[in-house]
Order: C-alpha cells, then structure tokens, then sequence
C-alpha cells in the first residue's frame, strides 16, 4: 500500500522488501504505521508480496528501514 523503499532479489528468485521509510520532508502515507518487510517469489506465476513477521523483542515501534542488502555464504 505505501510502496518500497528498496528491494533486493537472490538469485534463486525471491525477492526482499523494504517497506514505510519516514524521511523529514517526504510525506508519508501512513505516518503511524511502523516498517515492514515483505518476502516476493518471483519464480510464482502471479507473484505477490508477503508480510514477514518480525520477531518478538524488536522494537517494531520505531522500525524505519531505508535500504535493504543480503548476503550468501
């Protein structure tokens, strides 16, 4: 609904998703809403995005993610 904010796609297809960046001087369209981060298989015919559940004990309040990278080993 707000848009990503960057994305970062492994070679075996999925894709991560960084979404809710708040900025000073970027409108927001949704202020109260915390980060999110979505999980994207693009080898699916009709790929969709789907919400990770982040785990307990983070503080998901003040989470503002602005760029994503991964890393394989």
């Amino acid at each position: 609904e707000t848009g990503s904010e960057d994305i970062d796609i492994l070679p075996n297809g999925l894709a991560f998703i960084s979404s809710g960046l708040k900025y000073p001087g970027i409108k927001s369209l949704a202020p109260d809403k915390p980060g999110e981060m979505f999980l994207m298989d693009l080898n699916e015919d009709n790929p969709r995005a789907v919400e990770l559940r982040i785990s307990r004990g983070f503080d998901l309040a003040s989470f503002n993610p602005h760029g994503i990278s991964t890393y394989i080993d």
